[in-house]
């Protein structure tokens, strides 16, 4: 796949040239040969220290053969299946471009956590299937010398409330999923009583319930547990922004005689973190992760810049949409078994901790909050969150919030489903975007997706040919109706 689209970009030469060398005619260790030259002056002037070369340490390589934009959990989850389905170790050189390093405003580290299967879609459902056995042997991600990653996997399930007017759904929606191999079941009134006295079943129709492979982890844990592997199996980052591509374009015919431009991105430019410096870097391919900014990525690339209506003039419909998750405390409230519930009015709560703390929320149903910044609303939790929450779990009519955040989705406008895989006339960037609350969750699986479209030209574990971007010309949504 990738000689075939990038014949001249990356073929046997760029794969197989060692780090430092810039067009394939030698190899230079050139951090070997600045510490060699700064070791001889300083035997020349003893006792002075040496400051006449430029410290280049943090600049990113000259080039890389792949290129991340994005540090996320997906961002690294691409760069750990590139390096493991790589031929032979060491064959792909590979850069993660992240420009907060602290992750401060990531989706990753703001999100609750969550892994379940009661999607809508097979690809969904297969997705956070192919999660849960990666997460249950955590060890993948082992480093030597490093202490164990525990991601204190809390396996409760999710519990999905269904009114009357959507449990014909949820009866459908679970079928698939049994289809696909998750163990859900089906609750009615009755039997939701029984099982969770504490939840009051008024306006309940159907509930269904995960009760195996779903409940929450640390989202933290998964993140630093993968940027250190993938660090391990010689991964570079760099801190920094990308705010250019220089691509080349060539004009092609297509079969009903329409004329249509490809793009092959060759460098990319990175602004260095607090400067107005910027390093080009030398690539052969791009990976688009970069979460709910991948649509000003995209666009960067010359993604949507033709007249409407054309595959040309289709934009990347990614774009940041705030979600709040308040923190409460309830000394009387549901015990240590309790599910992640979401209540049919969209209104989701589960238990944080051992201390009968809670966190939850709920999308807005009318206006979006400006994304602009990171706010918290409290008084949406009071008008919007709160009357659910108590009117479902009565004991909750006690509650006291206790801190609150914010955090972006990565909201697909379209259909509310990632975007993965090539685009089809900038031929070298991929997209790993799009998920729309759920990227956390399916990250191993998208991850390894992306790696073999890269590396083998097809989808191989799990063929995720829908969420192609191509979709978005056509017009053919791909709906996800279990988004929380």
């Amino acid at each position: 796949m990738i000689r075939r689209v990038l014949p001249h970009g990356m073929g046997r030469g760029l794969l197989t040239r060692r780090p430092g060398t810039r067009r394939g005619g030698f190899s230079l260790d050139w951090d070997g040969k600045v510490s060699e030259i700064k070791k001889k002056i300083k035997s020349i002037l003893p006792g002075r220290s040496c400051d006449l070369l430029q410290d280049t340490s943090h600049l990113p390589p000259e080039h890389s053969d792949v290129v991340i934009v994005g540090g996320g959990v997906l961002g690294l989850s691409v760069a750990y299946w590139l390096k493991k389905l790589e031929s032979r170790r060491g064959a792909i050189r590979v850069l993660v471009v992240e420009r907060d390093h602290t992750y401060s405003q990531a989706s990753t580290g703001l999100s609750v956590g969550g892994i379940c299967q009661q999607f809508s879609l097979p690809e969904n459902i297969q997705l956070s299937l192919f999660s849960a056995s990666f997460l249950r042997n955590i060890n993948y991600l082992a480093v030597v010398d490093a202490p164990p990653l525990d991601l204190r996997f809390n396996p409760s399930g999710y519990l999905l409330l269904a009114s009357e007017k959507d449990a014909a759904a949820m009866e459908s929606n679970v079928k698939v999923q049994r289809q696909e191999g998750a163990k859900v079941s089906l609750m009615s009134p009755d039997q939701l009583r029984n099982k969770f006295p504490w939840i009051n079943t008024e306006g309940v129709a159907l509930a269904s319930y995960g009760m195996e492979d779903e409940g929450w982890f640390d989202p933290w844990c998964l993140l630093q547990g993968l940027r250190r592997k993938v660090q391990s199996l010689g991964v570079l980052f760099c801190q920094g922004e990308v705010t250019r591509f220089v691509s080349s374009s060539q004009r092609m015919l297509t079969t009903d005689d329409k004329a249509v431009v490809l793009k092959r991105i060759h460098e990319v430019h990175v602004k260095m973190d607090r400067s107005l410096e910027y390093q080009p870097v030398e690539c052969a391919i791009v990976i688009n992760a970069a979460g709910a900014w991948s649509a000003q990525i995209a666009a960067l690339a010359g993604v949507g810049e033709g007249p409407p209506g054309t595959l040309q003039g289709t934009k990347l419909p990614v774009e940041p949409r705030k979600r709040y998750v308040y923190v409460w405390h309830c000394p009387q409230g549901p015990g240590l078994e309790t599910p992640l519930v979401a209540d049919t009015s969209g209104a989701y709560f589960r238990r944080e901790g051992l201390g009968s703390n809670y966190l939850g929320g709920r999308s807005p149903t009318e206006e979006e909050p400006d994304p602009a910044n990171l706010e918290v609303d409290h008084d949406f939790f009071q008008d919007k969150v709160w009357p659910h929450l108590a009117l479902r779990v009565p004991a909750f009519e006690t509650l006291k919030v206790q801190s609150a955040w914010a955090g972006y989705y990565d909201y697909n406008t379209f259909d509310q489903n990632g975007v993965v895989g090539p685009h089809p006339l900038v031929v070298n960037m991929y997209f790993a975007t799009g998920f729309s609350g759920h990227g956390l969750q399916q990250a191993p699986g998208i991850g390894r997706a992306v790696a073999e479209m890269v590396l083998k030209g097809r989808f191989q574990t799990i063929d995720l040919s829908p969420f192609l971007f191509t979709r978005f010309y056509l017009g053919e949504k791909i709906q996800e109706n279990n988004i929380i």
